[in-house]
């Protein structure tokens, strides 16, 4: 991807997103790439899905109506009237129709970075990561996440950042989503 093309995803980003919203989403790019060389994959698609993946984050809910009539874009019942866990899943229908990005590793894993999934790729264990990871991210754990995911242990920090939301989720009485229950239980299972 050229300078050129960054630029211009970067300035329609700019008219969808806040400034810190932005920042944050720029932050993911840099350490989804830094995360790339790490554990093998295409830094190009790691930077570009790390600069889009939150691109639908403060849809109206006319937009969000928008794109589900347009698309036909089945939202679960978790993700009706939700944009903390729909923003994804519309999100990679947005960077389809907005940023002419087809490529399927990328939108999965814009679709998938906010509750991942079972058998995730590589690409899309290192957007979730680098969205939870990324050096604007404060909270209690996120410098042993850091330390796991920069030193090779990626689907431990997965695994810990899983529980981490699960416990979160449960302390605030709300629903957990069942694809991040069955992601972590897969890379449980292929841990072992």
């Amino acid at each position: 991807m050229n300078s050129l093309d960054t630029e211009k995803i970067i300035e329609q980003l700019k008219k969808m997103l806040k400034p810190k919203r932005l920042k944050h989403s720029i932050n993911v790019a840099n350490c989804a790439v830094k995360l790339s060389e790490i554990y093998g994959c295409d830094k190009d698609k790691a930077y570009l899905a790390g600069l889009v993946h939150d691109c639908a984050k403060y849809f109206t809910k006319d937009e969000i109506e928008a794109y589900v009539k347009k698309y036909d874009i089945v939202l679960d019942p978790m993700e009706v009237d939700n944009i903390a866990l729909s923003h994804s899943v519309i999100g990679s229908y947005v960077i389809q129709d907005v940023f002419n990005i087809k490529d399927v590793d990328i939108i999965n894993a814009v679709r998938y970075h906010t509750t991942g999934r079972e058998n995730m790729t590589i690409l899309e264990k290192v957007i979730l990561m680098a969205d939870m990871i990324e050096e604007g991210r404060d909270f209690p754990g996120v410098d042993y996440l850091r330390e796991l995911s920069f030193g090779g242990q990626l689907n431990k920090a997965l695994i810990d950042s899983f529980n981490n939301t699960i416990k979160f989720v449960i302390e605030n009485d709300q629903l957990i989503h069942l694809r991040s229950i069955s992601a972590r239980n897969y890379l449980m299972q292929e841990n072992r």
